[in-house]
């Protein structure tokens, strides 16, 4: 149910009874959940979508992962949906595109931040992460 490849039906990370079964990630790849993972900070279940909408490649709703996770909300105890999606034109379309087929579920959505990156100059910055930490700034 959550697009993850492995040799089960249901994935290993779903089979693990530990995890926060009221908070799902929604990410690209299959590449997105083990870099999370490589964190280990979340705790929660995933979704992949397959990729993201993108008019030029001709990737439409219809193509990425998306109708099984409304059924993922409507049959699980989800609070919240995590949009972990690229920060760029495509990955912000597609969280645009999740997030008003949600609207009506009454779950909370919420994305990652965005902004300056640790270690990061900011001579070095394009305008778009400059403007993502700007809006995104809290008190020190």
């Amino acid at each position: 149910s959550c697009g993850n490849l492995d040799t089960a039906s249901t994935c290993r990370l779903c089979r693990d009874k530990t995890r926060d079964r009221s908070l799902i990630c929604v990410v690209e790849q299959v590449a997105d959940v083990w870099a999370l993972e490589r964190a280990r900070t979340f705790k929660g279940l995933y979704h992949i979508l397959g990729g993201r909408l993108s008019a030029l490649d001709g990737v439409t709703p219809d193509l990425l992962n998306t109708h099984s996770l409304k059924q993922r909300l409507a049959a699980e105890p989800v609070t919240e949906v995590i949009l972990a999606l690229s920060a760029t034109v495509e990955g912000q379309s597609t969280a645009h595109f999740i997030q008003d087929m949600l609207t009506s579920s009454g779950v909370k959505i919420t994305k990652l931040a965005q902004g300056l990156p640790v270690g990061g100059a900011v001579e070095y910055l394009d305008e778009g992460t400059l403007t993502s930490a700007l809006r995104g700034r809290k008190e020190a």
